[in-house]
């Protein structure tokens, strides 16, 4: 395979690793709906699966607004957070499930943003303001979600029993 040279093929290739990062995401949402004990964070979940899936829309467009045909891309920090998730759920006992997946979620939407930070910074030093819009409004969505797994994260943490 040739070296990327050209900045423009860079940030394709990134905007290709960011529509698998998706298509990654989309699966383990799916699975983490699945085993989520928490109701509230069960139904976190899902409403970001339907944002998800919203994302990787406003990626295709991008690509269509750049002229390009849609190519995912290897997105090895993505795999790796899928990887550490299922180890951490294999790992722990049923009571503690629910803090495995936010905090993995935590994880994953820190990821997505630097991502999406990323992919902004190279689309506005293009001139692509359409594809800045779409990758903004992904963007938004990590940032409002990251907060709500946050919090979900410290309701939790709040409620496991205190060791003496």
């Amino acid at each position: 395979m040739a070296k990327i040279a050209d900045p423009r093929e860079l940030f394709l290739h990134k905007l290709g690793a960011a529509y698998t990062m998706e298509q990654t995401v989309v699966e383990m949402l799916e699975r983490n709906a699945e085993e989520a004990r928490d109701s509230e964070l069960k139904q976190k979940f899902a409403h970001h699966l339907d944002e998800t899936h919203q994302q990787v829309t406003n990626l295709e467009r991008a690509f269509e607004a750049l002229g390009q045909e849609v190519k995912g891309q290897a997105c090895p920090t993505i795999d790796g957070l899928k990887k550490d998730g299922e180890h951490g759920l294999r790992q722990v006992d049923d009571s503690l499930v629910d803090h495995v997946l936010a905090g993995g979620a935590t994880e994953v939407e820190h990821h997505e943003i630097a991502v999406y930070n990323g992919l902004i910074t190279k689309a506005e030093a293009m001139g692509e303001e359409d594809v800045v819009a779409l990758l903004r409004e992904n963007l938004e969505q990590e940032e409002h979600t990251l907060k709500e797994v946050e919090t979900k994260a410290q309701k939790l943490t709040r409620q496991l029993p205190q060791r003496a």
